[in-house]
């Protein structure tokens, strides 16, 4: 069964930095990337990355501030996350697609695998 496992969330001050990871197993993904999802709105785009960890894009609230990473053999995708700001609250979800395509995606709907969350929480 294909599954996403998000960690690293927390607590932060402003300021501060985390390392979200996303470890995937049961199946084969190619294009990744980071969404989240802040108390009363709606899901947005953090960053994406392709299958090979070659090209990447960042929203345009983050860039700068973050880094997408994956490492195929370990199963696993990082985001580095730095100069936190109170409006990076939210949970971030980890998103995969088990197909291959030479168009990364900033769009919710073209992941179909998804994984459950983590809370990053940043305080002023």
């Amino acid at each position: 069964q294909e599954q996403l496992v998000e960690s690293g969330g927390g607590l932060v001050q402003a300021g501060g930095s985390l390392r979200l990871s996303c470890v995937t197993s049961g199946g084969t993904f190619y294009n990744m990337g980071w969404f989240r999802q802040a108390p009363g709105k709606e899901r947005e785009f953090v960053a994406t990355i392709n299958g090979h960890g070659t090209e990447t894009i960042y929203a345009r609230s983050v860039k700068g501030r973050a880094t997408i990473s994956r490492d195929n053999a370990k199963r696993t995708m990082w985001l580095q996350m730095n100069g936190l700001k109170p409006e990076d609250t939210a949970i971030y979800y980890c998103a995969a697609q088990s197909y291959y395509s030479g168009y990364l995606s900033v769009t919710s709907h073209d992941y179909r695998h998804w994984g459950q969350g983590t809370e990053v929480t940043v305080s002023s």
